[in-house]
């Protein structure tokens, strides 16, 4: 229990030297890596029932062969993309987004350190180290969720394109 205490003092320490455009990058990180996972649980579960629907659906049908059947087929494939590619475009802005909000902690850091200049005429350097970390942490932490996002972004996007591709695959136009 002391090192969950220990833990959490940290944190807020931490919190409180990145300064308020940390915690925006906080939540950011939190609502980007909730919809990776969240598209990650749907990719292993919930799209295995959708795609056996779209299977038995095309199954069921007699003749594939028409200019019918091909625009039923593409419609199926249509409608499954559309639940594969839920937030995809949301996930790949927040990626974006967090530089941004560290580069915004960067400047937010620096109008302090030049703010304290103006009031200390620069002879009081712990109160401008107050604003350098302030400007430096959400860089960091910017570049570390943006980073991190990358790599849930691609990971997602490759299974997305991967389960798009089997389905067209397996919906054959044979008979």
């Amino acid at each position: 229990m002391l090192a969950l205490m220990d833990a959490l003092a940290t944190i807020k320490a931490f919190m409180e030297q990145g300064g308020p455009v940390l915690i925006w990058i906080s939540l950011l990180t939190l609502v980007m890596w909730t919809l990776i996972i969240e598209r990650s649980w749907f990719f292993r579960g919930a799209l295995k029932g959708e795609v056996q629907d779209v299977l038995d659906t095309w199954e069921a049908r007699e003749e594939r062969k028409s200019w019918n059947a091909r625009k039923i087929r593409d419609a199926l494939i249509s409608r499954v993309s559309l639940k594969v590619d839920v937030n995809m475009s949301m996930i790949q802005a927040l990626v974006a987004l967090a530089p941004l909000l560290g580069l915004l902690g960067t400047v937010t850091g620096m109008i302090e350190v030049f703010n304290v200049l103006a009031v200390t005429g620069g002879g009081d350097a712990k109160s401008m180290a107050g604003g350098v970390s302030q400007a430096t942490i959400p860089t960091m932490a910017g570049m570390v969720a943006a980073l991190s996002g990358v790599f849930g972004n691609t990971y997602v996007t490759n299974t997305a394109d991967r389960e798009k591709q089997l389905l067209e695959d397996r919906l054959t136009m044979d008979h």
